[in-house]
């Protein structure tokens, strides 16, 4: 199904470029992420297919070396019984990819996850705003050089060092 879908990308999305994901469970591919959106609607829309669920959309730092964040998003076909990785690598000092909110409403929730604890932007989200945190919390927690505060609204925030035995 795999190569099946590829050729279905090929063929729609002109001049795009597929790259398998290593070692990925499902598998999957990399996709631009100016393609993305193009792609989720036509895994969604054609009866080939039809990815009818987006299972879970996941924000990865990458980390300061890398200089990049991803976006993995995981596809379910109920008619075909066909799991799908797609993954889009972003610039890390500015994250941001289109959002396929209008797609699968239930990406709304996983968009403001993402948001709120990597800092990624979803271009076209309704309602993107924190969902976990406090909206005046500073920062993105997932993050690998986040830096926790000592203090929240005055209140001092003192977290056991579990690394230390």
């Amino acid at each position: 199904m795999l190569d099946q879908i590829q050729q279905l990308l090929s063929d729609q999305i002109q001049g795009i470029s597929l790259e398998p994901i290593p070692h990925s469970t499902p598998a999957g591919f990399i996709i631009p992420s100016a393609n993305i959106h193009a792609v989720c609607e036509l895994l969604h829309s054609h009866p080939s297919c039809y990815f009818d669920h987006l299972a879970c959309l996941s924000g990865v730092d990458d980390g300061v070396e890398a200089n990049t964040m991803e976006v993995v998003y995981t596809l379910y076909s109920i008619p075909h019984d066909v799991h799908l990785s797609l993954k889009v690598v972003l610039n890390r000092a500015y994250p941001e990819v289109a959002s396929v909110c209008d797609i699968w409403r239930g990406a709304n929730w996983h968009e403001r996850e993402a948001y709120d604890l990597f800092g990624i932007q979803f271009s076209n989200h309704p309602d993107l705003r924190r969902i976990l945190l406090p909206a005046d919390w500073v920062g993105f927690p997932m993050r690998k050089d986040y830096e926790e505060d000592t203090a929240y609204h005055g209140m001092t925030i003192k977290h056991p060092d579990v690394l230390k035995p």
